[in-house]
């Protein structure tokens, strides 16, 4: 399935040990889990518990304990309900009053798992107050560390999600805890971090599949800056995160219910109409190559071919009514199990189908003009007979985004601000792109239900250079 889990056993340690990694890459995650070839350790699993359980049940190892690094703020855990399932310890920071059943974890502590493998908790804060990193240790001493949002590949998780007031304090405490990481453990240890793989949990974009202690005391700042040179850097460069992230924290304190992933009602063609009608999120789950060619009147595209609950958690009302719209009964259960790991249980409905077979009329039928960059170029140049007249340029990326490189005299509203924004953008014909394509759709959408007639740059920004395009930075 497209944007769900990718599990393999991708390393092979000292000792016999294996470490499995179970990525979320539409919400840029990694979990893990290790093993003996009997016993297995979970770290920070995600909400649908079911991939850890089969891939236990694969390799034929029994869940003893499941560890968090921290109590996460981009998705809903699954720890809670993976030990409740299979009946495996429970390892959280001590320091993390939860009211469930668990094992309280401080600096220091060794949780003996078999006579081959152990885990050694390591106190690493920085991305939250009470961190944890976990050491995985076999016969010959340590392996490796999973650091979740501590020392990433090269950078570490952001330090400003326990508030602004804060960021300072947890940027000294990161930098520490990371060359604390390298005091402990022997340079040819992996690293097995949880964020950074297109998170926002990550301070910088994260590069590489894979490193090692010794591999990031040469790239990563956190080891090659010094400490004020450091939280300088980390600070300025971070940008917006997701609104949805106010309310994971808590759901994972308090901890979270199992997941309840029953198809939605169906919802005829008249139901349809009228919950677009009352204005309502209706989700065309579809590509965008397909929205474009034609939607139903007043649906939001965010395709599962891009990073769909991120964007749709970051700009709903939390708890507002939403409808998913697919070609397929897999595509609808994909969307639920992706929006699931955010906190999004509920839905009002769900449909499949064609736009054709979905609207009650032809009139309710939309397509969107689609051009490249190099279009954009021609029409900056006085090339563009035949093309729609551009009296605007939107740019929808992020804020970092627009400061590094922009189109000149382009308009920026970032996608996450664009519905509460439209009365901002002057009458006329708005030409409106991103970094690719996906979130320019989903904002051409959105100007479409405000009685605007956008054209879609569906091109990648890196192109916009070499098509000619006059760009600038802030």
């Amino acid at each position: 399935m497209n944007m769900t889990a990718a599990n393999e056993l991708d390393q092979q340690l000292a000792g016999g040990l294996g470490v499995e990694v179970i990525a979320t890459s539409s919400l840029g995650d990694r979990s893990y889990l290790a093993t003996d070839g009997d016993i297995a350790v979970v770290v920070d699993p995600q909400r649908d518990v079911d991939r850890f359980l089969a891939a236990a049940g694969r390799l034929n190892v029994r869940i003893a304990l499941v560890l968090e690094t921290h109590v996460h703020n981009d998705y809903v855990s699954g720890g809670l309900e993976l030990a409740r399932l299979t009946g495996a310890d429970y390892g959280v920071a001590a320091a993390d009053e939860v009211p469930f059943n668990h094992r309280p974890l401080v600096d220091g502590e060794t949780v003996e798992l078999s006579s081959r493998m152990r885990v050694r908790a390591v106190a690493t804060p920085g991305h939250t107050y009470h961190h944890l990193s976990y050491v995985l240790e076999g016969e010959r001493g340590p392996v490796g560390v999973f650091t979740g949002g501590s020392l990433l590949f090269g950078t570490t998780g952001r330090t400003d999600l326990a508030g602004q007031q804060h960021s300072h304090e947890l940027a000294r405490h990161q930098h520490a805890s990371a060359r604390k990481l390298t005091e402990i453990l022997p340079d040819g240890s992996q690293i097995w971090p949880t964020h950074g793989f297109g998170s926002f949990c990550s301070a910088a974009q994260a590069s590489g599949d894979s490193a090692t202690i010794g591999e990031q005391k040469e790239i990563n700042p956190a080891l090659t800056l010094a400490q004020q040179d450091f939280v300088e850097q980390t600070l300025a460069g971070l940008d917006a995160y997701p609104a949805y992230y106010a309310h994971m924290g808590v759901r994972n304190t308090a901890g979270p219910e199992p997941l309840d992933l029953r198809t939605p009602s169906r919802a005829s063609s008249e139901e349809l109409k009228r919950r677009l009608a009352a204005g309502e999120w209706v989700v065309d789950l579809r590509s965008r190559k397909a929205y474009v060619s034609s939607h139903l009147a007043g649906t939001v595209s965010l395709g599962l071919d891009g990073p769909m609950a991120t964007w749709l958690g970051w700009m709903i009302d939390w708890g507002a009514p939403i409808t998913l719209l697919g070609e397929t009964r897999d595509q609808i259960a994909e969307a639920q199990r992706e929006l699931a790991r955010i906190g999004i249980d509920a839905f009002s409905a769900a449909a499949t189908g064609s736009p054709q077979e979905l609207a009650t009329d032809s009139g309710q039928l939309r397509s969107t003009t689609s051009v490249t960059f190099g279009e954009l170029a021609a029409l900056q140049d006085g090339r563009g007979d035949g093309l729609p007249a551009a009296d605007m340029v939107l740019d929808v990326r992020t804020n970092n985004e627009w400061k590094t490189s922009h189109v000149e005299g382009a308009v920026h509203i970032p996608l996450y601000e664009l519905k509460d924004r439209t009365d901002e953008i002057p009458a006329g014909t708005v030409w409106v792109h991103c970094g690719s394509g996906y979130r320019a759709t989903a904002a051409a959408s959105l100007l479409e239900s405000a009685g605007r007639s956008p054209v879609l740059i569906d091109d990648l920004f890196g192109n916009a250079d070499q098509a000619g395009v006059a760009l600038t930075s802030a």
